[in-house]
């Protein structure tokens, strides 16, 4: 007999349908997919290029701040909004590494437990029903999850090669500009690897203005860059403080995924709503970790060795793909490559979408990726595959050029 449990679930997670959905997840297809695959050649490498998550831990001595500030009696409570020292830190990182000056720390930055979580809690700070967030795809769709959930509208902007994976704002209608109330960039971008330009930030702030539109915008690969490019921050752009919102994490750019902690600056009437809402949602994030974060903040140059390994670790892919027949060129920024899947291989296996070419990938390759098939039919490699140094990366390299040979695959 079926429990009452079954029809109170809220409509925004399936209603009186909830857990009976029976499709199936890309990233749970991709867990099946390894297993099987790794059940059946037991001998075999599996090469798992679909991490979206760095390998290293963090440095050493921010772990040991950790340890030491652990320790400390009056770090033991609710931190609520934020310690004072990692708001000040956050606006000397600022303009160290973006040139954003001028933050003030108590007014214009707030701490979060992570990226993930604010982007959850901002439209609980704008969102009505009916009104617009505005999102980017394929990507990250959290924000848009949330406003969905509370009643708004999303609208999907394609990513597109021929627009260099940035957003054509002339597509939406009037109607649309006139109901929305956010708009979500994240540059450099997950999955792209594409950056963002001042020219582009400029004509999205014009945009914010023109139609009443808050800007937030996703940084957290921001300081993630290779090959000379310079870091750049929505808010190091001018005007962009009057129309928004940059987050920043410390997960990608200092090897803390686990350790939680980010932080929202920019506006300071947005910066209060988020505040607002984050203190009846959370009671702040641990103050040790905070005080870890602040040495981070301090210290740049982690993310610069990062970003090396990253870049180096794309030479060697970028180089690998090219052998075997791939048109890619090394992103700028992140540890994501953005490659078009092939439609073929000339031992007639067919692929009609980008998830077809993972799971082949996966069952007749050992490699696995992510599959995207939101604008056009693409899988994204990483480059955050563990190795032990560079010799363990240039093998796993070779491996890979190795398994997929050379004049396979077919495109177009």
């Amino acid at each position: 007999m079926e429990s009452y449990i079954q029809g109170l679930f809220a409509e925004r997670i399936g209603g009186e349908q909830f857990g009976k959905d029976t499709n199936i997840y890309k990233f749970e297809k991709i867990k099946r997919a390894k297993r099987a695959a790794m059940e059946a050649n037991p001998d075999e490498e599996m090469i798992d290029m679909g991490v979206g998550e760095p390998d290293w831990m963090a440095e050493p001595e921010v772990v040991e701040v950790l340890y030491r500030e652990a320790k400390n009696w009056e770090n033991r409570g609710y931190t609520d909004n934020g310690i004072d020292a990692f708001k000040a830190a956050a606006a000397g990182y600022m303009e160290q590494v973006f040139g954003v000056s001028g933050l003030n720390p108590n007014s214009e930055i707030n701490h979060g437990i992570g990226s993930k979580p604010v982007l959850a809690l901002l439209p609980m700070a704008f969102i009505n029903p009916g009104d617009i967030t505005i999102m980017t795809t394929p990507g990250y769709p959290l924000l848009g999850s949330t406003t969905a959930a509370i009643g708004g509208e999303v609208v999907n902007l394609p990513l597109l090669e021929e627009n260099d994976f940035l957003p054509d704002l002339d597509a939406l209608t009037e109607d649309q500009k006139r109901r929305a109330k956010l708009l979500c960039l994240n540059y450099p971008n997950n999955p792209t690897g594409a950056v963002a330009t001042e020219a582009f930030y400029k004509k999205v702030i014009a945009f914010a203005k023109e139609n009443g539109v808050i800007v937030v915008s996703d940084e957290a690969y921001a300081a993630l860059m290779f090959d000379g490019e310079k870091p750049l921050s929505f808010l190091a752009v001018e005007g962009a403080k009057e129309v928004g919102i940059a987050i920043q994490s410390l997960s990608k750019a200092y090897n803390m995924t686990g350790w939680r902690l980010a932080f929202v600056a920019g506006n300071e009437l947005l910066v209060k709503a988020f505040a607002t809402i984050k203190d009846n949602n959370d009671s702040g994030q641990f103050a040790a970790i905070q005080h870890a974060g602040v040495y981070c903040l301090n210290h740049p140059e982690i993310t610069e060795k990062t970003s090396a390994k990253y870049s180096r670790r794309h030479d060697l892919l970028v180089d690998a793909l090219q052998s075997a027949g791939f048109e890619v060129k090394k992103p700028k920024a992140t540890f994501y490559l953005y490659v078009k899947a092939p439609t073929a291989t000339k031992g007639g296996a067919t692929f009609d979408s980008g998830e077809a070419f993972s799971q082949y990938l996966i069952k007749e390759k050992m490699i696995s990726t992510v599959p995207w098939d939101d604008a056009g039919n693409f899988v994204r490699f990483s480059v955050t595959f563990v190795a032990g140094d560079e010799a363990d990366e240039e093998r796993v390299m070779g491996e890979i050029k190795k398994r997929l040979g050379s004049g396979e695959f077919i495109f177009g």
